[in-house]
């Protein structure tokens, strides 16, 4: 257990060791935008589904960048950044925490999964009033999807399900197996209706219920120039089921 000093002392040592690592960003910067390391957390519901088609381009438009990708939870990976162990989050927003600033991407609708022979998986385009008294699969607790689709059932007067899932993948099978229906993300659909037979997907009647996608970083980090370019860049290569954020008045 550290004394007070020790406290101190490694409190000093941390502090200096973030203005070394600025001023090698500011110089970095200055030179070669979007070079070196560059640690991204980025949550699993949006991972898998997006970076595959924006990597090959992030890597050709910037070939001297050195991405290094991890997965984890929202609030691990937030702990993370505000502890210097992330330069960058891409997550669903908004971010809770203070000392965090956002940039928001896109926004993405959710759709409706059901099994096939389900009464909603006749509709072509259900509205959401209609998730009414229907069991509805979540994932777990931690997962911010689960308290986004939480809010769009609740709305509706759709009925939680016990069961719990771990993970988008779990979930699809799940309600392919007839235990109930869900909500999935656009971009997560066709990937898990592949994996899932029995897997009927519809789009919602407008207005759609839908998830922000952003960017975020420390409101200290010399980087933010960067990020924002990089979001720039990531707007202009976004996949089709997704629409970009409009910039802020005044942009």
């Amino acid at each position: 257990m550290l004394t007070a000093l020790g406290r101190e002392v490694a409190g000093r040592a941390r502090r200096i060791l973030d203005e070394v690592r600025s001023l090698s960003d500011v110089a970095r910067g200055a030179g070669r935008p979007l070079s070196g390391p560059l640690s991204l957390g980025v949550i699993p519901t949006v991972g898998p589904y997006l970076l595959p088609g924006l990597l090959p381009a992030v890597r050709t438009a910037f070939p001297d960048l050195q991405l290094i990708l991890r997965e984890d939870r929202t609030a691990r990976l937030v702990e993370d950044l505000l502890a210097g162990r992330l330069d960058l989050l891409l997550l669903a927003l908004p971010v809770d925490a203070p000392g965090v600033e956002t940039f928001g991407l896109y926004d993405e609708p959710f759709v409706l999964a059901a099994p096939r022979g389900h009464p909603l998986a006749a509709r072509e385009q259900p509205a959401q009033a209609e998730l009414a008294n229907h069991a509805v699969l979540l994932l777990e607790d931690g997962h911010c999807l689960r308290d986004q689709a939480l809010a769009v059932c609740s709305s509706a007067g759709a009925l939680e399900t016990a069961f719990q899932a771990t993970s988008l993948n779990t979930l699809a099978q799940m309600v392919a197996n007839g235990l109930g229906v869900s909500l999935l993300p656009a971009l997560a659909a066709p990937v898990e209706s592949q994996s899932a037979p029995g897997l009927v997907v519809r789009a919602f009647a407008p207005p759609a219920p839908a998830r922000r996608v952003g960017l975020a970083w420390r409101t200290t980090s010399t980087r933010r120039p960067e990020f924002l370019m990089l979001g720039a860049f990531l707007q202009r290569h976004l996949p089709a089921g997704v629409r970009a954020v409009p910039p802020p008045d005044g942009c």
